[in-house]
């Protein structure tokens, strides 16, 4: 099996650890394809967490079930962020489950990604998630925030100033929706989004000196930590 190589901008220095021998192959091709430094592919946390020793990297790939334990990965990429904290992590699954979000969540907001394997295979995918998240972005798979917002039910205090139409339009950027696609599935200008969108910021209580893409976050993750204590 072979992959083109071409050119996608600056490479990264990524290490992977991926205990299935054929996803961590054709990951490292992918990596390489695009232009990217692979320092390392093992097999487990430990094993990762000897390499960062000795070599500095821009973003690690893992995967979250594998040894050393079952969610290894989590448990791994929990003790990088506290030995590396500028070290951005992306950490994949089979599954979209809501409760690898939230522990995800936790280890930090900043830097660090969460995508299923199947939407990470292509190449445009993996270079866009990698260099979103070397430049500090959080990047959430949509699958994986939309599984949340379905398994929840009822209106949180923390979100009950919102009317039903920015609850309405928060659901759908916890979804992964552009402003754009937002106005199709409730039937608003850009323009009209960008007043509700703002307005969620204020009424949410974001900061007025973070970036949009920073306040946008945010304003996800409160949705999703809300639901999450009513379901």
């Amino acid at each position: 099996m072979t992959i083109d190589r071409v050119d996608h901008g600056p490479a990264l220095r990524v290490a992977v650890a991926e205990d299935g021998g054929l996803f961590r192959e054709g990951m490292v091709m992918l990596l390489e394809a695009t232009g990217h430094e692979v320092v390392g592919a093992v097999e487990d946390g430990d094993r990762l967490l000897d390499l960062l020793q000795f070599e500095q990297i821009d973003v690690a790939v893992l995967d979250i079930r594998m040894p050393p334990e079952p969610d290894g990965g989590l448990t791994t990429a929990r003790r990088i962020r506290q030995l590396y904290p500028r070290t951005g992590l992306l950490l994949l699954s089979h599954y979209a489950e809501a409760h690898y979000l939230m522990r995800i969540l936790e280890i930090g907001t900043e830097a660090i990604g969460y995508r299923l394997k199947d939407r990470i295979s292509s190449a445009d995918a993996l270079r866009d998630t990698l260099f979103r998240i070397a430049a500090g972005e959080i990047v959430i798979e949509p699958a994986v925030a939309g599984r949340l917002v379905n398994q929840s039910a009822g209106r949180p205090d923390e979100l009950g100033s919102l009317t039903d139409r920015e609850t309405a339009v928060l659901r759908l950027m916890a979804q992964g929706r552009s402003n754009a696609g937002i106005a199709r599935e409730v039937f608003l200008s850009a323009k009209g989004v960008e007043k509700h969108v703002a307005a969620i910021f204020a009424k949410l209580g974001l900061p007025n000196d973070a970036t949009s893409h920073h306040r946008r976050v945010l304003a996800v993750l409160t949705y999703l930590r809300a639901r999450r204590e009513v379901s």
